[in-house]
């Protein structure tokens, strides 16, 4: 792509489609390709009528990731929320909804993933330390005993949601491990956290987002005055050259490690679930040989991905995308779902094909924004998936395919159920 002087940087005057449908939810990928081959970005709106431009080709989607002219300073883009809308009625429901954005405090976004460099070179390098391979790793074994023990509490009933039995449990009691998270106190994190990416503006949301920030407030300074064996206790008393987070730092980083380091797991094991129960040529593939579970993750990924779009960005100058140019200051969102099932890069990618070779993925980012989690969900990705199906070969849909439903999420590509028979 290449640089686009300001002046041949004329505003785009095409209405923005409303994308972002039901019926879309329930398969987007028809929807993606139809506007892949219409231009490589295209003007789209959100629910409440927020305006972004849309990138589904893999190519352009890789280079915006990593193009410093994307910002992702949320204190910059939040001021370019008002001007963003192309429905003037919509844009005041929004304002009058949002407010000052009470429901989502400043102090749960001082982290890495809304913020450019320097902050985030200093912020990741900080939390590197503490998020470490050899870390990850570590939990392996605990990651196994957990999916066997909730494993054998399926085998005790023929029909259950397989969300709600292994998808969910898995991720969220790992990153309350990491965390520290006492086992009391996750009931209660588990509702503070889905109110609060639910995207809402209510009084509950709101109170929510009090509640999480007094118990991680009282969580760390726990952390500071009797340091465990956590990661948690780690970011607390990281330094590099001097530098250590801040109390805000440390907070909104707890808060994107709890929401992160599980919401994309659950939809992995969940989406990658559905697929083999989908796909029994695929299931045949694995029983016969186990040295494909990596592979089998990666196209998971990339066959229905658990995060739909990547995180908002805003231009900070004109930005060619092809023949597109989008202006300065207006939003961008990148289709990872799109990007990986582009022909350009996968042929027949609609196929669902684990001797796929996979390089160079887009599934968790790329560039700086990159997902640190990434090898901790690649890693509970392979153990609870293959010990699923070596534990219940007969596993099998409850209800028709067509019958799934798929939550209405702008980021996550995720069921709201999955009805199984485990025999």
């Amino acid at each position: 792509m290449a640089r686009t002087d300001a002046r041949q940087a004329a505003p785009q005057t095409a209405p923005p489609t409303d994308l972002f449908t039901p019926a879309f939810h329930q398969n987007p990928h028809e929807a993606l390709a139809g506007l892949r081959r219409t231009a490589p970005a295209v003007p789209v709106a959100t629910p409440n009528g927020l305006r972004t431009w849309l990138v589904t080709g893999y190519e352009h989607a890789r280079a915006l990731l990593a193009d410093p002219r994307l910002s992702k300073d949320m204190r910059v883009g939040r001021d370019l929320i008002p001007r963003n809308f192309a429905d003037p009625d919509k844009q005041r429901a929004f304002l009058a909804e949002s407010g000052e954005r009470s429901q989502f405090p400043h102090v749960l976004s001082v982290h890495m993933l809304d913020s450019d460099p320097p902050d985030h070179t200093r912020l990741r390098r900080l939390v590197g330390r503490a998020f470490t391979a050899r870390r990850v790793e570590s939990l392996r074994p605990r990651i196994t005993e957990l999916t066997d023990e909730l494993l054998d509490a399926m085998a005790r009933h023929e029909r259950l949601d397989l969300m709600e039995a292994l998808a969910f449990p898995v991720p969220f009691t790992v990153i309350c491990w990491l965390l520290g998270v006492p086992p009391d106190d996750r009931a209660a994190f588990r509702r503070w956290s889905n109110l609060l990416v639910s995207g809402a503006g209510t009084d509950e949301v709101r109170e929510a987002s009090a509640s999480m920030i007094a118990y991680l407030k009282a969580l760390i300074e726990a952390k500071r005055a009797e340091p465990a064996d956590d990661m948690l206790t780690d970011l607390v008393h990281a330094q590099d050259a001097g530098d250590q987070l801040s109390s805000d730092e440390l907070i909104s980083m707890a808060f994107l490690l709890l929401v992160a380091g599980h919401e994309t797991t659950v939809n992995l094991i969940g989406n990658g679930t559905l697929a083999l129960l989908t796909h029994p040529e695929v299931r045949q593939q694995l029983a016969a040989d186990e040295s494909l579970w990596p592979a089998a993750v990666e196209e998971f990924l990339r066959y229905d991905g658990p995060v739909t779009n990547a995180t908002w960005r805003f231009t900070t100058e004109p930005v060619e995308v092809g023949s597109v140019v989008i202006p300065e200051g207006e939003f961008v969102t990148i289709s990872l779902g799109a990007a990986g099932r582009d022909p350009a890069r996968y042929p027949d990618p609609d196929r669902l094909d684990i001797t796929r070779a996979h390089t160079a993925s887009v599934a968790f980012g790329h560039g700086i924004h990159h997902c640190l989690g990434a090898p901790l969900a690649r890693l509970e990705g392979q153990i609870v998936l293959s010990r699923l199906l070596a534990r219940f070969p007969g596993l099998r849909l409850a209800v028709d395919p067509d019958e799934l439903r798929w939550r209405s999420s702008l980021m996550m590509r995720g069921l709201e159920e999955l009805p199984v028979f485990t025999a």
